[in-house]
């Protein structure tokens, strides 16, 4: 899946909107346990609401696949709303809805046009072979599988855990999880590049 060596992608350019997103989502379960226990939960979803919609809005237009850019807007607006009902019920549903967001973004694109690994591939090697297009895809379909029983295990853990629980695992377990699943991945991709290029 390797194309034959070229002039190297254009360096992208830094994003501080992705790199505070990034943080926010690492760091967000931590200071959500601290922040609702000091000053509540509605300013708490007010600032992840106001980081979401900025990381929509100059994300859009960027080499990223459009779908990713605007999952932060539907995450926003669906905090936004929930915080009207249940502002605390709504601090605990960010993860939830950063997963619907990814697995509608990600299984979207199984059925419409380049899987969503295939798109994020090509941003590195725009010449991605056909055995390379094959592979993203089964990939993909490994993320969705995760972002499914992610989803489902947050859902669990902001309706019927405590707030430490649901910190521990959303903060803490799910990325252990995610992170198992980029190293195995890495691990399958360059067996398989091994066996292709035999």
């Amino acid at each position: 899946m390797t194309a034959e060596p070229g002039p190297g992608p254009a360096r992208r350019r830094f994003d501080p909107w992705a790199l505070a997103l990034a943080l926010v989502t690492l760091l967000y379960p931590f200071a959500a346990l601290l922040a609702v226990k000091t000053v509540g939960p509605v300013p708490v979803v007010l600032v992840l609401c106001l980081l979401l919609l900025l990381r929509g809005l100059f994300g859009v237009g960027q080499k990223i696949p459009l779908p990713l850019a605007i999952a932060p807007l539907a995450v926003a607006v669906g905090m936004g709303l929930l915080m009207l009902w249940n502002a605390e019920r709504a601090v605990r549903f960010y993860p939830v809805f950063m997963n619907a967001a990814m697995l509608a973004a990600f299984g979207a694109s199984l059925f419409v046009g380049q899987s969503m690994i295939e798109r994020l591939a090509r941003i590195a090697e725009p010449d991605l072979p056909e055995a390379g297009v094959r592979y993203t895809r089964k990939v993909t379909w490994v993320w969705c599988g995760f972002l499914l029983l992610n989803g489902l295990v947050a859902l669990w853990t902001a309706l019927y855990a405590s707030l430490e629980v649901w910190t521990l695992y959303n903060g803490l377990i799910a990325y252990l999880l995610m992170g198992a699943l980029f190293g195995g991945e890495f691990l399958v991709r360059k067996v398989v590049r091994r066996g292709e290029a035999a």
